[in-house]
């Protein structure tokens, strides 16, 4: 069954969200820290190349992303423009970027968040100071 560009490329953004996810949630988020802190520790310690590698990915959004995109590959059967292996083939880096997109917006959100709270905490810090000098001062 063919599909239009146009539906294509709705699942290309679609598609990507999930992958997204995963690979976000996996390498940064609180749930899955003793994980990722043994896969450091081996990509750190471990003597074989091999190993070094392996256990890297797990630690990198980017890496990930990738292996998580052959999952929902297989699992979707998701094709980009060709019906072939070139469909597969585009449709692994097209979703790869577009994912990696999703992840720098996210973590972008998150820094302006956290650079809002810290302004937020030092103003009231300030606010604090003031009313504690002027109740000194009378």
């Amino acid at each position: 069954m063919t599909q239009t560009v146009a539906l294509q490329i709705v699942w290309l953004f679609v598609l990507a969200l999930p992958i997204a996810c995963v690979a976000w949630t996996s390498t940064h988020e609180e749930v899955f820290r003793e994980p990722r802190e043994f896969c450091k520790r081996q990509c750190h310690q471990s003597k074989s190349l091999f190993g070094r590698k392996f256990f890297y990915v797990f630690t990198c959004e980017y890496c990930l992303s990738h292996y998580v995109t052959i999952f929902f590959l297989v699992i979707t059967r998701y094709k980009l423009l060709f019906e072939d292996w070139r469909g597969y083939l585009l449709a692994l880096f097209a979703l790869v970027w577009v994912a990696n997109q999703y992840m720098s917006l996210y973590n972008r959100l998150r820094l302006d968040i956290k650079h809002e709270g810290v302004e937020i905490e030092a103003t009231q810090e300030q606010v604090g100071g003031l009313k504690a000098s002027k109740r000194r001062v009378a």
